[in-house]
């Protein structure tokens, strides 16, 4: 799955989940993900369902989106202009299995943050 030995060493060959987790796995495209799934949303409607990520990183956070194919952007040639983003068929893909990390992070959080003060606490 992405180590290849090679003369009794090792060597990183493209590796898909490394790939499209570091992709996705920053603080906020998740978020933007999941914040599409219900339908289109124009860009200002996006950052408030978001809430405190600023349009500076929205705007390279759909911009990464939409270079990988979950998110699609249309210009409408209308004065003001309109932008719609939305959700592919890849991007809604890429929902059903978040939905378990999501689902697991909700059920486990509290238990990581217990395991972190321990680790703290003994490091002391």
């Amino acid at each position: 799955m992405g180590l290849d030995a090679v003369d009794g060493e090792f060597s990183f060959s493209p590796c898909p989940i490394r790939d499209v987790l570091d992709r996705i796995g920053d603080q906020w495209s998740l978020l933007v993900l999941e914040a599409l799934e219900p339908g289109t949303l124009r860009f200002n409607a996006l950052k408030r369902r978001i809430g405190d990520i600023s349009q500076h990183m929205l705007a390279r956070t759909l911009k990464r989106l939409e270079q990988d194919g979950f998110v699609s952007r249309t210009l409408y040639p209308v004065i003001p202009p309109r932008v719609d983003y939305a959700l592919t068929p890849l991007g809604h893909s890429l929902l059903i299995p978040l939905r378990s990390l999501i689902s697991w992070a909700d059920n486990n959080h509290d238990a990581v943050c217990a395991a972190r003060r321990v680790y703290r606490e003994t490091i002391v």
